[in-house]
């Protein structure tokens, strides 16, 4: 959602406090709840923890950031895969396949070695 120009970007004056006169390199993670902040310039090179509901996520903010919100570098929820039956079939073949081809190799590998002897 797009914030209308009279209203301005949403930036947490309390983080500007808490960032406000410090060095980014002797700073520690600086933990904050509001996922919705703006990251601003004076933003940059400091490490916030953004709670995704579970955790505080370490997130460096860089200048390629700015502009972007807080909570768009930490996920909330966890992907686990998609697939069943069909999925775990197409996993075993080629976890076989992989099997195969490093015992020809080693097999090829163990051939060479008595050859040269």
């Amino acid at each position: 959602m797009t914030r209308s120009i009279k209203k301005g970007i949403n930036v947490d004056e309390r983080l500007l406090k808490k960032i406000a006169g410090k060095n980014p390199l002797n700073t520690p993670i600086i933990k904050t709840w509001n996922r919705a902040a703006v990251i601003s310039p004076e933003m940059v090179g400091f490490t916030f923890g953004v709670y995704n509901g579970k955790v505080h996520i370490p997130v460096l903010a860089t200048e390629d950031m700015v502009g972007h919100r807080l909570g768009e570098f930490s996920p909330t929820k966890k992907f686990i895969k998609h697939g069943g039956k069909m999925q775990k079939e197409l996993e075993q073949k080629k976890k076989e396949a992989e099997i195969t081809q490093a015992k020809a190799a080693t097999t090829a590998a163990a051939s060479a070695n008595t050859k040269k002897k």
